[in-house]
């Protein structure tokens, strides 16, 4: 089965600024490259078959950042509450915050540091 998501791109006018803000808020690292030119900084995803994207510099090509286009859903490994809790630190801003979605798990959208509003994701605690 293939995802209905396979490649995601937040675009960025500051890339060490917005690396920071993303490695902060998700406790991650992200891979640093040139594609065509353009830099990226990908983030860490499992195999092929997980949904990879990516923070891209802006160019005259690309859509710049800004709020109120797509929302997409980054992985929170370590939970919602704490995500948000480290996108305020980092300079971001709470649109939603943390919210129960059932069995589905938690969701929130945090405001970076361009405008772009990203959604974050965990699954709901398995029931002991």
């Amino acid at each position: 089965m293939s995802n209905a998501i396979n490649w995601f791109e937040i675009p960025t006018r500051d890339m060490d600024k917005a690396v920071r803000f993303y490695e902060a808020m998700l406790g991650v690292s992200l891979k640093r490259e040139l594609f065509g030119g353009v830099p990226h900084a990908i983030f860490p995803a499992g195999d092929e078959t997980s949904v990879h994207g990516a923070v891209v510099t802006e160019t005259p090509t690309r859509r710049g950042p800004g709020a109120g286009g797509v929302v997409i859903y980054l992985n929170a490994p370590k939970g919602v509450p704490d995500a948000v809790e480290r996108a305020g630190k980092a300079g971001g801003a709470v649109v939603l915050p943390p919210t129960s979605i059932g069995p589905q798990g938690w969701i929130a959208v945090v405001r970076d540091l361009d405008g772009n509003e990203i959604g974050l994701h965990a699954p709901a605690a398995p029931a002991k």
